[in-house]
């Protein structure tokens, strides 16, 4: 599963790295929103939540669908400006269609029943559809939804304000403190770009990004994500934005109608770096066998030849060699010589990550 931004017929110079204030604030609303997506911000979570005055926190939680299962594609602009105020004039002046088609895709979660619909504003039919998924999610989506059809302007006003009043509350000092790194990271990406090409700049950026180019010899970048999903970049361009506070999601903007971005969490110490979806999976399929289950409980406790592991569970030695074959292809066993015989024993700290690859393969 991935994916896909086609950009065969961009050229290189149009790919742009830059950070974002606007997109860097709705990362850290989401991590307010859902902290446990981010353990490694639990303290600045904690610190900012007991810190919002309660009437902005209350407005926060009502317009958290923004944010919380993904982010509204005007949050995070294709071309970053270089302040949040000058980023919030440039959603101002999305016109009304554009920005309810982008807010109530996330007040009804999901984009591919919307993106599919007629403008809500002037289809009776689209608003109706809507209504209903909005209401799905909760009262205070569908409330939402049903304030933005009636008065977009007013809604629109309503969060920016907001928006304005968190660079007051905590969104200033933070990102203060993250922009030295952020650019610092975009104009290594543009170095690495200018010097090596794309593959090694898309590499920098994730081990979950990468180049593919088809046998039709059409370019794309394909982004390891649990989801099928394909957009064009025409000649417009694509954007790359670094963030402090994403990990572990890599979002991606792909509706139609907006520049593609994708934005990326910065190198930090002591960030895995990322699984892909497919080894994961081949690992939960390897240890889903009940005998490979046995052979891996045995293993774990120590190195074991074959021929232990087959007397051990009463198994042939060609049927343990062939679990164990399927078990090293996951990358889940270590292997060391001992004379004439080979040692076999469960990888404890690849196996301890399981989890959490799987946990951050399902959030990228």
């Amino acid at each position: 599963m991935s994916l896909s931004i086609d950009i065969t017929a961009l050229p290189d110079e149009r790919l742009l790295f830059a950070p974002s204030p606007l997109a860097e604030l709705s990362a850290m609303l989401h991590v307010l929103a859902e902290p446990a997506h981010h353990p490694g911000q639990h303290g600045w979570a904690a610190s900012t939540a007991a810190s919002i005055a309660p009437e902005l926190s209350e407005r926060l939680s009502e317009a958290d669908f923004l944010w919380r299962s993904s982010r509204a594609d005007f949050l995070v602009p294709g071309l970053p400006g270089a302040t949040l105020t000058e980023e919030l004039d440039a959603v101002d002046r999305l016109d009304d269609e554009l920005y309810v088609r982008a807010a109530v895709i996330m007040s009804c979660g999901s984009s591919r029943l919307t993106h599919r619909l007629d403008s809500p504003l002037t289809d009776p039919a689209a608003q109706q559809l809507a209504r209903e998924l909005a209401l799905a999610r909760g009262p205070g989506q569908a409330a939402f939804a049903d304030r933005l059809f009636a008065d977009p302007p007013v809604v629109r006003t309503m969060v920016r304000r907001m928006l304005e009043e968190c660079q007051e509350a905590f969104f200033a000092d933070a990102w203060r403190r993250v922009l030295p790194d952020l650019a610092a990271d975009a104009r290594h990406k543009t170095d690495v770009l200018a010097r090596h090409g794309l593959g090694e700049a898309l590499a920098a950026v994730s081990s979950s990004v990468t180049l593919a180019t088809g046998s039709d010899g059409r370019r794309r970048i394909v982004v390891d994500k649990l989801q099928d999903n394909a957009t064009g970049a025409g000649t417009g361009g694509v954007t790359f934005v670094p963030t402090a506070f994403g990990y572990p999601h890599l979002l991606v903007v792909h509706a139609p109608g907006w520049r593609p971005v994708v934005q990326y969490p910065i190198a930090g110490g002591g960030l895995p770096e990322p699984v892909s979806l497919a080894v994961v999976q081949q690992r939960l399929e390897a240890l889903a066998h009940p005998v490979r289950l046995r052979l891996a409980r045995t293993m774990a406790r120590g190195p074991h030849t074959t021929g232990e592991l087959a007397s051990a569970w009463q198994l042939s030695a060609p049927e343990v060699s062939r679990h164990l074959a399927v078990l090293r292809r996951a990358g889940l066993l270590t292997t060391r010589r001992r004379g004439r015989y080979m040692l076999y024993q469960l990888d404890l700290a690849g196996s301890a990550r399981l989890g959490s690859d799987l946990l951050e393969a399902v959030l990228r």
